[in-house]
């Protein structure tokens, strides 16, 4: 344990490898992803690197920095390699819990506190999870908190001003490049409020520090915004179009009542319990070493939360802002359990964290027995991976039992992350040994098949982004809103979702004839029978001559 007290920056480096840098091809591809990955595969093919696209369409909901950087390794290691692809947002969060470590560093002056901030923000649940649901999130955030940290430095410090405000002003620039305004809102608004509340800018009225802020929101406009000021020009009619239909989804598209994040606590995963406790404020304000740094991560924490909540569109997704500030605050009060557990602390306070860390032990002994049943048995050629994972799982779940009862908290803390990381790293292969959906047809194949027929292929109404990204380049759409394109040809091919199924039949049905040639269904694992089989991961290719 003293080597990692005294290496916490090699710690975590260590830990986010082998959470994030691991099987990166093992999960399929996600709906978010699958936007990403075909922007960057047009932007390589077709040099769309401004005046970026999605299936040959204007794709300006997004700005394009996630998919400039993902383009850029599909082309050195190829646009087909899913690992390439999905390396750079991976260790895009390795350098998010990195930055919450160095301002936690900061802030508290305490490598130790800083190092258990750094992997409860890595090992959360969610924070995991974006990586693959969607890669623009983890860029806005990742590069606002970057910025945050060198503007922390900019209000509080007299030294390197201008060295500060340019490197917020750019990182807060990145920020808008990779999701528009959402981090100004949901994570870097929230700070400042909650700064003034706490810190009330003081050492920061002084006139020296005047110029270098306004450099620093100079530079972030001016990264932030150039390309949205190109697109309009260039596109204008696209632009606004996309604009509009963006700003309608706001009100419109996905809403949830006030209260749908109240429970965003449960979104820590791993550390739920400790995250819930560290919000009791008239319980932790006096107790903690660090109080005003305490009353910041609270009120950062709470603030987003309210502001993300007053939006009508809601989605899990949008709630990272609040784990960031949330995972600062949740390790202030864990390093407050592991100072004073064996000396200060009642019986009544132990009560949580026993049962959060006799939890997570008995999840780790019970491993073994839960996988071969939810494996139903069918472990086979992940035979490796099941008993490596189920070693490495059972002995860190005895050894926290061990220290739980010696009341070495900092080494159950270790041991916890130790969990995550052996499950990502030697448990995440068992998907592989989940039952399959028998129906499951990939479309990669149509593409080389239908050229081979001299057929050129279409796609009738919007097919899934995983459609499209399985398929390997651009399908001409035939249905958009209200218009309709009949092809030239004789003979030609359309895929067709269940939807559209309807219209498709009453448009053709008068001059061509065509007939049912395949079924393709990307759902991995549900059968049509399931409720979790999805309608739009399935389209139908019909074969359709002119009469």
């Amino acid at each position: 344990m003293n080597w990692i007290k005294k290496n916490p920056v090699s710690v975590i480096l260590l830990i986010g490898a082998a959470v994030f840098l691991f099987h990166l091809e093992v999960v399929p591809v996600t709906i978010m992803e699958a936007r990403n990955f075909i922007t960057a595969r047009e932007m390589v093919v077709n040099g769309n690197w401004l005046l970026t696209t999605m299936n040959d369409l204007p794709r300006y909901e997004k700005p394009p920095l996630p998919s400039w950087i993902t383009a850029l390794f599909g082309w050195v290691f190829g646009m087909q390699q899913v690992g390439a692809l999905r390396f750079p947002t991976m260790l895009m969060a390795i350098i998010l819990a990195y930055t919450g470590y160095l301002l936690s560093l900061k802030i508290l002056e305490d490598r130790k506190g800083a190092l258990i901030n750094g992997l409860i923000l890595l090992t959360s649940f969610y924070i995991i999870a974006i990586t693959n649901e969607a890669p623009w999130d983890i860029y806005t955030h990742g590069f606002m908190l970057i910025g945050i940290y060198f503007l922390y430095q900019l209000f509080g410090e007299e030294s390197n001003k201008w060295k500060n405000s340019v490197l917020a002003g750019f990182f807060i620039g990145l920020s808008f490049m990779s999701k528009g305004p959402i981090s100004f809102y949901g994570l870097l608004l929230p700070f400042l409020i909650s700064y003034a509340l706490v810190f009330k800018f003081k050492g920061f009225k002084q006139h020296k520090k005047r110029l270098p802020l306004l450099l620093m929101v100079l530079l972030a406009a001016t990264v932030g915004l150039w390309w949205f000021l190109y697109v309009r020009l260039a596109d204008p009619n696209a632009f606004l179009a996309i604009t509009k239909k963006e700003t309608a989804n706001w009100s419109s598209y996905n809403i949830r009542p006030f209260y749908y994040y109240w429970s965003f606590f449960a979104q820590s995963g791993l550390w739920t319990i400790p995250a819930f406790v560290s919000l009791l404020y008239p319980y932790l304000k006096n107790r903690v070493a660090h109080k005003k740094t305490y009353r910041l991560t609270f009120w950062w924490t709470i603030l987003s939360l309210v502001l993300l909540s007053l939006v009508p569109e809601k989605k899990a997704r949008y709630l990272v802002p609040v784990l960031i500030p949330r995972a600062l605050n949740t390790g202030i009060y864990l390093k407050y359990i592991i100072a004073h557990f064996k000396t200060t602390l009642t019986p009544k306070e132990k009560i949580p964290i026993y049962f959060h860390f006799g939890l997570i032990g008995a999840i780790g002994i019970v491993f073994p027995v839960l996988g071969y049943f939810m494996l139903d048995g069918k472990i086979g050629p992940f035979l490796f991976y099941y008993i490596s994972s189920s070693l490495a799982l059972v002995a860190i779940g005895i050894l926290l039992f061990v220290h739980l009862k010696k009341q070495r908290l900092f080494h159950c803390f270790i041991l916890s992350v130790l969990l995550i990381a052996a499950i990502k790293s030697l448990a995440l292969p068992l998907v592989g040994a989940v039952e399959k959906n028998p129906d499951y047809h990939t479309i990669s194949d149509l593409r080389d098949t239908m050229a081979q027929e001299g057929i050129h292929t279409y796609t009738f109404g919007e097919i899934a982004p995983e459609m499209i990204w399985d398929y390997g380049s651009p399908i001409p759409v035939l249905k958009q809103d209200d218009q309709i394109i009949i092809p030239d040809g004789e003979l030609f091919a359309i895929l067709v979702v269940p939807a559209e199924e309807d219209e498709f039949k009453r448009i053709f049905d008068l001059d061509h004839s065509y007939a049912l040639k395949a079924v393709y269904d990307l759902n991995p694992n549900a059968d049509p029978n399931s409720k979790k089989h999805k309608d739009r991961l399935v389209c139908n290719l019909y074969i359709v001559q002119k009469q």
